[in-house]
């Protein structure tokens, strides 16, 4: 099933191709087939983590830990391949989906078993995995000595020409497509984030999916663990600090909405993609980072707004048809 793009993607879409062309006029280079590439593969650890992040935040959630679990998985199985050498990649690789697993897991426990507001755990869980890489490296910093040629050669492989990191991702977004679009539980999901009451006398488990999502967010996280640290060869206490926020950004201008219920697989890529072009191409064009973040920071409120008055349309119109409706019943 290829998910059908709305009128709001499509206008992404084109300021998306606009803007390329744009950046394209001031620095030429930007659009060469190889910066291309590089812009995908650069982006393609956000695609992955926000597409994950979309699926929590349309149950109502939300899960800040996301990059400290990347840090945190990443340093352990970096740590792993220090200690054993010879373990083969696709063991690596489980490792890493294994423990995001477990720590995404911990998150949807404290969440749907006690009843925590979602950002508060996820907001503490954060701070907790962040410590533990100190604690576990005593402070010390893991460099492309301390790992295998084999472990740090995956995502810097390619295959057709296309980079392993692109693959990888596209596998993931075609996941997350099947599952959303196609299983009765992806549809939950957004049951659950548009009317939680009617979700649950349909007989839907709020609690069951919670802790799906959660998983789910944890086990992509742990996956981008091994690949962002593979590919930059370096594992500390304060990797991809902050990346949190960027995750969220990209589900919010991809027209995610925060409030649940709404959002889609190509939307997400979109906002994703925005992001990655953004980023890519502001220092290209001699952009200050103080000005990269301010700019960042305007495009993701300029998406919150138009994400509400959005939202506005249908509630005015349901509103007035109930009054109608009460109207006519007098």
């Amino acid at each position: 099933m290829i998910p059908v793009m709305s009128r709001r993607e499509w206008v992404l879409a084109a300021v998306i191709l606009v803007m390329t062309l744009l950046i394209g006029l001031r620095a030429p280079v930007f659009l060469s087939p190889g910066n291309f590439l590089f812009i995908l593969t650069d982006t393609s650890v956000l695609f992955m983590m926000a597409l994950a992040q979309m699926t929590v935040i349309l149950t109502r959630g939300i899960d800040l830990s996301v990059a400290a679990n990347l840090a945190l998985t990443g340093m352990i199985v970096a740590l792993l391949s220090r200690a054993l050498p010879g373990l083969p990649i696709p063991v690596v690789m489980l490792a890493a989906m294994l423990l995001g697993a477990g720590l995404g897991l911990l998150n949807g426990l404290l969440i749907a078993g006690l009843e925590m507001p979602p950002i508060v755990v996820t907001l503490g869980t954060l701070s907790i995995y962040r410590g533990l890489i100190f604690v576990l490296a005593g402070g010390a910093w893991l460099t492309s000595k301390d790992m295998t040629e084999a472990f740090l050669a995956f995502p810097k492989a390619s295959l057709l020409g296309i980079p392993s990191l692109i693959w990888v991702a596209a596998a993931v977004a075609v996941a997350f497509a099947i599952f959303l679009g196609r299983s009765r539980t992806g549809r939950g999901l957004y049951a659950v984030g548009g009317n939680p009451v009617a979700a649950r006398h349909c007989g839907v488990n709020l609690k069951r999916l919670q802790l799906l999502v959660y998983t789910l967010t944890g086990t992509v996280s742990g996956l981008a663990g091994y690949l962002w640290v593979a590919r930059f060869g370096i594992a500390y206490a304060d990797i991809a600090a902050g990346y949190e926020l960027t995750v969220i950004a990209a589900c919010v201008i991809g027209g995610v909405s925060i409030a649940g219920g709404i959002g889609s697989v190509p939307g997400t890529l979109l906002g994703a993609l925005f992001l990655g072009v953004v980023a890519n191409a502001l220092p290209l064009i001699n952009i200050s980072p103080f000005w990269q973040m301010a700019i960042s920071g305007a495009v993701i409120l300029a998406a919150v707004i138009v994400n509400t008055r959005s939202e506005w349309k249908p509630q005015k119109l349901i509103l007035r048809e109930a009054r109608q409706a009460a109207g006519g019943r007098r």
